[in-house]
């Protein structure tokens, strides 16, 4: 089945807005660690280190549970789509209880093993103290981190990206505010800034409460906790949880094969990481308006309709990918003078972002299907896909200095192999139509 110009324009308008909205609300958090390092950064060297391991920390302890986002996101469009408003706020709600749940757990685990995980993730013993303060305070807010993602993924299934855009932006404005005033102007160094962050996290959490609190008084949709609803939520969330930890691992992997490299390699994939992740920021914007518009098509029973928006955002991702890939290329002598002057470093990053430049188009369509198979609620298959390109990739990674391979050859494993791969298994899938299982709830 062809789509028409028309239906093309269409479709090309609903992604446009639906993706542009959503990158902006992507680069908040970036710019939440960027504050926090400018105003921590002022007040030595050892509270900028340990504000670094607190925040790897920190991230990785939310990132696993982003299925909040992704699953919620798929959910809902899917009741949407079905035209049942009450019960996909009913299905938001599930998400957000469970973002509670797993936030008091995750605060649990991590308020007595703060200094403990500080010390394994290898903190000097001056920056070490730092690090297990900021830790310890802005786990506090964990739970309502979580509750921001399971909240942003209602409002994407119910087709708005703007209000997580305001509030994200909201948010970084009263993040910076907050950390000056209680770092500067109350003196409370490194937990200053910890508690900002913590305030900022709760005022957004509250203001997407607010809003579904709204929603849901409006359309009689039940406020309670439902523990079959949670239960949903939790079984929807965990083949999404096992792709997350694989793709992570995968970049653990690289990071750790580009240490064994040299210090100019892991400084060169260090900067080329941070660049493929800002790439990934603009590509996932596009993904996520696919799980939110697919998700809808589906509850509303319209398989060309889904078939047609996923053609087309197939082509969105190649040429996204394209266009960035050239930018990267055209920007390279203005990127790289930003983050060294070493000209070793500098040697080894314009061989790798040439590698990046190029696989763009590659990234562009696996961040598309991934979106599209995401919003079907496909989440089964992701996991196993991911896992079995995990299986291939980790060998070949840890090959590549055993056969005398540099930074090159590395990224050639992560962006070529690792993409390639996955490019593979997801297109297998879209092409097989058996992702297209249309219903309010995928069964």
């Amino acid at each position: 089945m062809t789509t028409t110009a028309p239906s093309a324009r269409r479709h090309d308008r609903e992604i446009l807005a639906l993706a542009l909205p959503a990158f902006g609300a992507l680069v908040a958090e970036p710019l939440f660690l960027m504050a926090d390092s400018a105003v921590v950064g002022h007040l030595g060297t050892p509270q900028l280190a340990g504000l670094g391991v607190a925040a790897a920390l920190l991230q990785t302890a939310v990132h696993v549970f982003v299925f909040l986002a992704y699953a919620t996101t798929a959910a809902v469009a899917r009741r949407v789509g079905a035209g049942d408003l009450p019960a996909a706020i009913r299905q938001g709600m599930d998400g957000v209880w469970l973002a509670l749940l797993l936030g008091a757990l995750v605060v649990a685990a991590v308020l007595p093993t703060a200094p403990a995980l500080v010390d394994l993730f290898g903190a000097s013993a001056t920056a070490a103290p730092h690090a297990a303060t900021y830790l310890r305070i802005s786990a506090l807010g964990i739970p309502a981190m979580l509750v921001v993602l399971a909240a942003t993924g209602v409002l994407r299934g119910l087709q708005d990206t703007r209000t997580p855009l305001y509030v994200a932006v909201a948010g970084f404005a009263g993040n910076l505010a907050l950390n000056v005033l209680l770092v500067y102007g109350l003196g409370l160094g490194i937990a200053g800034s910890a508690w900002g962050t913590v305030l900022a996290q709760c005022a957004m959490a509250a203001a997407y409460l607010v809003v579904v609190v709204r929603g849901a008084r409006r359309h009689g949709a039940s406020l309670r906790p439902d523990a079959a609803g949670i239960r949903a939520c939790a079984q929807a969330g965990a083949p999404l949880l096992v792709r997350t930890l694989s793709l992570r691992a995968v970049l653990l992997i690289a990071t750790a094969v580009a240490a064994r490299l040299g210090d100019a390699d892991v400084a060169a994939h260090q900067i080329a990481l941070t660049l493929w992740s800002l790439l990934a920021f603009a590509l996932d914007a596009i993904a996520i308006a696919g799980q939110a518009i697919i998700g809808r098509y589906l509850g509303a029973g319209d398989e060309a309709g889904a078939w047609a928006v996923c053609r087309r955002m197939v082509l969105w991702g190649v040429v996204s990918g394209a266009v960035l890939g050239a930018v990267v290329v055209a920007a390279r002598p203005l990127f790289t003078p930003l983050f060294t002057t070493d000209q070793d470093v500098t040697a080894r990053l314009t061989a790798v972002l040439l590698v990046v430049a190029v696989t763009q188009p590659v990234a562009g369509v696996v961040f598309v299907l991934d979106g599209v198979l995401m919003g079907a609620g496909d989440g089964t298959y992701l996991a196993g896909a991911m896992l079995a390109v995990l299986a291939v990739f980790a060998p070949v990674a840890l090959l590549v200095p055993r056969l005398g391979g540099g930074l090159t050859a590395l990224w050639w494993a992560v962006a070529g192999l690792m993409m390639s791969l996955r490019l593979v298994s997801l297109w297998l899938r879209a092409r097989s139509g058996r992702w297209v299982v249309t219903g309010a709830v995928r069964t």
